[in-house]
């Protein structure tokens, strides 16, 4: 009976220690979670230029895919929780102007500069964009124009004033579909280059074609602008 009531007494000890262990891990976990979530609420930036892009050329999945790609850098420095939109125009009868879909601002970027505070803003030589300021979601410094590679060639499909292009020619590659024929109109994020406006960060000229091999040819890597819409 006492060797009974031993073993009884023992597993209850070992039970209430599992509950115990339990208890910590799932207290840990929340803890985790929740330190998570504050690192992601305090994330004060509201742009960035890609790092990269998904590696497909212009087909970026559309725009919904574009954002998609914008929200996942986002997310991989504490920053996922804000509606990231690309800064890409598309044409046809269901197309968006790259200005009305981020937001009205401020915009601030990785390491605290306020690149602009308004669409208009934006969208005037007042803007402080640059290669020193276009800065990934990281904070790092892209390539530009006498770096090895030149990566300033920056997708938008849109015009100076952010709007879709009224030519019929294309210059969005299919809507961000197509990773071959077709063009895209790029900016230069380093205010520097060739093109009709080479100091233009979102239109200096178009792309020779819409593949990953094309983008590179004439200082791109498929990358582009991503700002939190409020």
């Amino acid at each position: 009976m006492k060797l009974l009531q031993t073993l009884c007494s023992g597993l209850c000890v070992l039970l209430l220690m599992f509950q115990v262990s339990a208890c910590k891990s799932s207290e840990k976990a929340s803890e985790a979670a929740d330190d998570m979530k504050e690192m992601m609420d305090t994330n004060p930036m509201t742009f960035f230029l890609t790092s990269m892009g998904p590696g497909d050329g212009a087909n970026l999945g559309g725009l919904a895919g574009a954002d998609a790609h914008c929200k996942m850098l986002a997310s991989n420095v504490g920053a996922g929780n804000k509606n990231w939109r690309a800064y890409l125009s598309s044409t046809g009868s269901n197309g968006e102007n790259a200005r009305d879909r981020i937001g009205s601002g401020p915009w601030v970027n990785a390491n605290g500069i306020v690149v602009a505070t308004s669409v208009n803003d934006l969208h005037s030589n007042n803007n402080k964009l640059s290669k020193e300021n276009s800065v990934t979601e990281a904070g790092a410094m892209i390539n530009g124009r006498g770096d090895d590679p030149n990566r300033h060639d920056i997708i938008t499909g849109s015009r100076m004033d952010g709007t879709a292009s009224p030519n019929e020619n294309d210059t969005t590659c299919s809507n961000w579909t197509s990773n071959g024929e077709g063009s895209a109109l790029v900016g230069h994020h380093d205010r520097e280059g060739g093109g009709a406006n080479p100091t233009s960060w979102n239109s200096a000229h178009g792309s020779r074609g819409c593949g990953q091999g094309d983008l590179q040819g004439t200082g791109g890597d498929g990358l582009f602008y991503c700002f939190a819409a409020n």
